[in-house]
């Protein structure tokens, strides 16, 4: 196993150290299991994370599109000209 030096916040770090004290693991144990499943919450119960759930902050957020852009994007495409020889 390889060894790394890293700089946490004192936040992080009290964290971690009160993570390991409570679960009678070393600071090393917690800080692998949180590297190794960063989208996981602390209490184990692991929930399958999707592509919505990473994204779904972002929808709504560029405003001026049409509400319906992801079911008729070949139309939109079309209508903007998007791939068509534009001239220099």
């Amino acid at each position: 196993m390889k060894t790394l030096t890293v700089r946490l916040p004192e936040q992080l770090a009290a964290d971690i150290e009160t993570e390991s004290r409570q679960r009678n693991v070393s600071k090393s144990d917690v800080v692998r299991e949180r590297l190794e499943s960063p989208l996981s919450n602390r209490s184990k119960a692991h929930k399958t994370v999707t592509t919505f759930d990473l994204i779904s902050d972002l929808i709504g957020s560029v405003k001026g599109l049409p509400p319906d852009l992801g079911a008729r994007k070949k139309h939109y495409l079309k209508v903007t000209g998007y791939g068509k020889k534009r001239s220099r």
